[in-house]
This record gives structure tokens, C-alpha cells and sequence, in this order.
């Protein structure tokens, strides 16, 4: 396991957050997991709706606990029927913290090994990813969005 330190959450946060200002995207929240599933750091912007904080963190952590980001979930989600049960089942074992969309960017460090998740919410799911990878590169770690 790679450990995440709070240095690299924090320009995580940061540089999502300036990515999504320059492309004018909505406010964003943005959620760093460490491997283990806990909080490391978080931001709200102003005007980002009070679901965002939830929906960011259950991205995240969705892609923490299935080992993949959620761009891959999504797809996975909606292949077939015999999936649709499959996940409402993941989100009734999760206690409904698995939201199957784009923007849980999975962290890896330098071995290829997990070392947290980002997850977004607030714009378009395929924008909120595009930040989430933004961050993790300038923190200088590699994103797996699935």
C-alpha cells in the first residue's frame, strides 16, 4: 500500500478546483479517500449543493471498494439487467455509499499500488472526472478512472 500524504491530498484538492474554474464548470466538492477509505481532505465550493459532499465521497470510495475506477462502474452498471440487480445489491451492502458514475478517480503511487481515491461532484460526471485527474497528476501521482 502506498500511503497518501496530506501535502499531496491537499494540491489534489486544489488543482481539481482550479481546473473546474477555468473551465468555468459548477461549484465542485471534492472528496481525497486515503487506501483505507477515510476522509484525507475536502472542499465545497461556494454554491455546491448540499448532496454534492455525499455523492463525491460515495464515488470515491466506490472505486476504493471494488478496485476500479467509477467511469468503470458506470459501464459495468448499466451492461444488462443481470447487472442492474447486481449493483442495487452493492448499494444495499454499501449502506448506499457507491454512486456509479464518472469522477472516482482512483490514486496510484509510483509501484502501481492503490494509494486513495478522489471523487467529484457538481458538473457533468465526465467533467467532474476530468478534474479529479487534473488534481492527481499535479500532485504527481498516477489516475486510474477505470
Amino acid at each position: 500500500m502506498t500511503d497518501l500524504s496530506l501535502e499531496q491530498a491537499r494540491t489534489i484538492v486544489r488543482e481539481a478546483l482550479a481546473h473546474g474554474r477555468r473551465a468555468d464548470l459548477a461549484p465542485l466538492t471534492v472528496a481525497v479517500l486515503d487506501a483505507g477509505g477515510h476522509l484525507k481532505c475536502f472542499a465545497r465550493e461556494d454554491g455546491s449543493g448540499i448532496l454534492r459532499g455525499d455523492i463525491a465521497t460515495a464515488k470515491a470510495w466506490g472505486a476504493l471498494g471494488m478496485g476500479f475506477g467509477s467511469r468503470t462502474l458506470h459501464e459495468r452498471a448499466m451492461a444488462s439487467e443481470k447487472s442492474r440487480v447486481f449493483f442495487g445489491a452493492l448499494s444495499d451492502v454499501s449502506g448506499g455509499r457507491v454512486v456509479p458514475v464518472p469522477g472516482g478517480v482512483l490514486i496510484r503511487g509510483e509501484s502501481g499500488s492503490i494509494a486513495g481515491a478522489v471523487g467529484i461532484s457538481g458538473d457533468a460526471s465526465e467533467k467532474d472526472e476530468l478534474c479529479a485527474i487534473a488534481g492527481i497528476v499535479a500532485a504527481g501521482l498516477s489516475a486510474d478512472a477505470g
